[in-house]
């Protein structure tokens, strides 16, 4: 791209935005000031971007019609294969569609992003293929991923495949339901405020959330680099513990993978629970839009679990209901300050910038209107509260956010997981395409009670698939220390061989 020193009207209209009153001289002199530091980005221009290598060859796919994409949670499909051995041999996965896969098109369930294709693979793509995976697409997701509920992607709703006609839970939505209807083995979801553990309970799969920093975000679009986490999302607990294996670990890029552990996750299956000490936590219940249902079936789980040798107690964390209300402000203001001031990669962090991404996206200005209503009210009230607090509020929640984990650790102290309903509610029906504003954002945001302060403090979470009411999946949500995935994993795949989920 051309670069160029400003003209005199360029520099008057960046100084009228940071305050400073210039006179004609004054900008005369301070674009002759420039011509080094304009020299410097003309050099810079010149270079090639220094990305890493693509390794895998692949075509280019196809966005599948209607009567191959029944639920509308397809994105694309594709073929890439990996190594021809590996643990994730045989494995079919589908990419979340916030995800960069080189060659295939990202819409991040936002048309103001149609049309662009990343030049790079994320780094959990790579070892996706690396481990003999193969990836066979991208899953719908909402749009910018701003939304508990699947109604939001554009330019049509995904539908739950266990009850056609409702909500298969959000951000993830397409991920969680592929693997649901059994249409692929795994696949990759992100969560900012539930968005891997959400559509699991709704759709009934496995979802982990992993600890802050295990899994590498390099590649993924962010939201807000401090709740910014992705993982996997699986018809059973082998499988994730297997994808989780796979993807796990520092990769050089990502800067919030200081002191990451990973384990052999897979070595924590059927070990069973005997001696474990499980706290079912008091303030994960009787949400005041708690459903009596899915409250009853997570403490029959933890009976269940009591049965199978572990020690189950209640365990009161007060201060988890604030964890929403700290939530807010971070994910609100984080996410105008980076995935839309900052064009969705923001500054001040080391790591791979993927600048097509950045590129393309910032054309979001020119084509607002048609952002999700969810997306919306999000930006406008992270501007409005930046403009007229300075970002106090995002900085004491930053704050407030260390009382937080240290209340969870507390707890975690004393026991080695915590157990609650992932969500206080069952998925929802998917709102009319002319449904009233207020409906449309209480169905993007009203289950993230038990989920989003878990993105706050970065404690792995898992949901859990406990039970079936009204044909609708219920979730149990697991939450154990940080980097000990596989005490979740252990607790998981002790209650899933204790029978089957859908007749609990």
């Amino acid at each position: 791209m051309a670069v160029n020193a400003p003209t005199p009207a360029q520099l008057r209209a960046v100084a009228e935005e940071l305050g400073l009153s210039l006179t004609d001289a004054d900008i005369d002199f301070h674009i002759a000031s420039m011509a080094g530091t304009v020299g410097a980005y003309q050099a810079i221009d010149a270079l090639p971007d220094y990305l890493p290598e693509v390794k895998y060859p692949r075509a280019g796919g196809y966005r599948p019609g209607h009567h191959e994409n029944r639920l509308n949670a397809w994105a694309w499909k594709a073929s890439i294969k990996g190594k021809p051995r590996g643990p994730l041999a045989g494995k079919t996965v589908v990419i979340k569609d916030n995800v960069c896969v080189a060659g295939l098109p990202m819409m991040n369930g936002s048309t103001t992003l149609e049309g662009y294709v990343p030049n790079v693979d994320a780094t959990l793509v790579t070892r996706i293929l690396d481990a003999g995976g193969e990836i066979v697409g991208k899953a719908v997701c909402e749009c910018f991923c701003l939304s508990g509920g699947s109604h939001t992607s554009q330019p049509l709703p995904v539908h739950n495949p266990r009850k056609h006609g409702y909500s298969s839970g959000g951000s993830s939505s397409g991920s969680a339901a592929l693997v649901a209807a059994g249409e692929v083995d795994m696949a990759i979801g992100g969560d900012q405020g539930g968005s891997v553990r959400i559509p699991s309970a709704f759709s009934g799969t496995y979802g982990m959330k992993a600890t802050w920093g295990l899994v590498p975000y390099t590649g993924v679009m962010p939201i807000e680099q401090t709740i910014d986490h992705a993982g996997p999302i699986t018809g059973n607990v082998a499988d994730n513990a297997l994808l989780l294996e796979a993807i796990a670990g520092p990769d050089g890029l990502d800067p919030r993978q200081a002191g990451a552990k990973t384990a052999k996750y897979t070595a924590a299956l059927g070990k069973g629970v005997k001696g474990l000490k499980i706290g079912v936590l008091r303030e994960g219940f009787g949400h005041a839009n708690s459903e009596k249902d899915v409250d009853a079936k997570a403490k029959l789980a933890a009976k269940l679990l009591q049965k199978k040798g572990a020690t189950v107690a209640e365990v009161s964390v007060p201060m988890h209901l604030l964890g929403p209300a700290i939530w807010t402000p971070i994910a609100l203001e984080g996410l105008q300050w980076q995935m839309m001031r900052g064009n969705g990669l923001g500054m001040n962090w080391k790591g791979l910038y993927v600048t097509s991404l950045l590129d393309a996206h910032s054309n979001w200005r020119s084509r607002a209107d048609e952002l999700s209503l969810s997306l919306k009210i999000s930006i406008l009230s992270g501007e409005f509260f930046i403009k007229h607090h300075r970002g106090h509020f995002y900085a004491k929640c930053q704050n407030l956010a260390r009382q937080l984990t240290a209340a969870y650790d507390a707890a975690l102290a004393e026991h080695d997981l915590l157990l609650l309903p992932t969500l206080p509610l069952k998925a929802t029906k998917l709102p009319a395409h002319d449904a009233a504003g207020g409906e449309i954002l209480q169905r993007a945001f009203e289950m993230i009670g038990n989920t989003a302060p878990f993105d706050v403090t970065g404690h792995p979470a898992m949901s859990v698939p406990c039970g079936l009411s009204d044909e609708l999946p219920i979730g149990m949500m697991l939450v154990g220390r940080q980097w000990d995935e596989s005490t979740i994993y252990r607790a998981a795949h002790a209650f899933e061989q204790a029978g089957d989920w859908q007749k609990m």
